[in-house]
């Protein structure tokens, strides 16, 4: 029984996660005969009927499909309903891949590999969709439908979502592909035909809806969402998301780049992580010029300023650095408690008066 990965062994982890995470967010059209093919054989291995299959461009038009479709008796009697087929097969599948590892690799290193699988796995993609079909469709009203906004949040949460997986295709793949312990079960060949061919996946008894890949998904170099002055996530049909380094924006920021924000609106923005981002991507030296900073005291090219306009949680304190021979300005904020410019400089040269950073710099 193995105890242990060697060096070699472990270092594939990462690239077989590489691999699968490539692909679960692949913006690449899905070809409609082929994840049709995909969604057949999934029903064949868990002996279900072929349901009615239908494709959708986003996440966001299946939903509205349903909620078209379907009547409000259908709606509140599901509620309860058993999980979507996606999440049976998947279960099915890591049942039968884990009985037979439990033949081959010791507990410990099943759970330090568990761990190693999920390291570095940020679903941000999916929790950002989610969330955002969630605010979406919870706003309409239907008269008809009781406890709508539940039964959204229930389907959502069904939904087969392949960026989901990716810790699942990470481990199934290194097992069979790198120790060779399991035998490929006909039920991996299908779930990589699965993953492979759809986006998002709507999967009951009698109904399967295939969702299209988005045409556009944009990250930062620390692999959070991100894009300025355009959607990081954009979809054929026009549903798209904004979000800077992360965070989720309104359409009312996002769709502008971070030099055509405005300080002012720092004044009205009552969300605090909105307000973070703004200031981020404003910076603090135009957040001056633009909200006319009050002047509290000087030391040679340094200023320590102070912003009274009700822009963030805390007084915004800064200090203003000006070139000499450039005479560009630089703003950093400093905490509220400076009393002088001088004692900024300290603060940020890490306690160092100005006078012996210099001679030690």
């Amino acid at each position: 029984m193995m105890a242990k990965l060697t060096p070699e062994q472990e270092a594939f982890i990462s690239v077989y996660r590489h691999k699968w995470r490539k692909i679960t967010l692949s913006t690449e059209r899905i070809d409609r005969q082929k994840a049709e093919a995909a969604v057949k054989a999934i029903y064949a291995v868990i002996d279900y009927e072929t349901p009615k299959i239908i494709f959708a461009d986003s996440p966001y038009a299946a939903c509205n499909l349903m909620l078209n479709r379907l009547s409000p008796q259908f709606i509140e009697n599901s509620a309860n309903e058993p999980s979507g087929i996606g999440l049976l097969f998947s279960a099915h599948l890591y049942l039968e891949i884990l009985r037979k590892l439990t033949q081959q690799l010791s507990q410990q290193a099943i759970i330090r590999l568990h761990k190693s699988f999920y390291s570095g796995i940020n679903p941000q993609f999916y929790h950002v969709i989610f969330n955002n079909l969630i605010n979406k469709l919870s706003n309409l009203e239907d008269e008809q439908v009781t406890d709508y906004s539940r039964w959204i949040k229930i389907q959502l949460g069904e939904c087969f979502i392949p960026e989901f997986y990716v810790h699942w295709l990470t481990g199934f793949d290194f097992f069979i592909s790198v120790l060779n312990l399991v035998d490929p079960p006909k039920e991996w060949q299908v779930f990589q035909f699965l993953i492979k061919e759809c986006g998002w996946l709507f999967a009951y008894d009698d109904i399967c809806i295939i969702c299209d890949r988005p045409l556009q998904i944009r990250f930062d170099n620390q692999n959070r969402l991100h894009a300025e002055g355009e959607p990081a996530i954009e979809y054929v049909d026009g549903y798209k998301l904004y979000s800077y380094h992360g965070v989720t924006l309104p359409e009312k920021y996002g769709k502008l780049h971070p030099q055509q924000w405005r300080s002012q609106w720092l004044l009205t923005e009552e969300n605090a992580e909105l307000r973070r981002v703004l200031i981020q991507g404003i910076g603090y030296s135009r957040i001056c010029q633009e909200l006319q900073a009050i002047e509290l005291d000087t030391w040679k090219e340094y200023t320590l300023l102070k912003i009274d306009a009700d822009v963030d949680q805390q007084p915004i304190y800064l200090l203003k650095m000006t070139c000499p021979s450039t005479g560009f300005i630089h703003a950093l904020r400093v905490p509220a408690d400076m009393t002088s410019a001088y004692q900024a400089i300290c603060w940020v040269n890490w306690g160092i008066a100005p006078e012996e950073f210099a001679i030690q710099t």
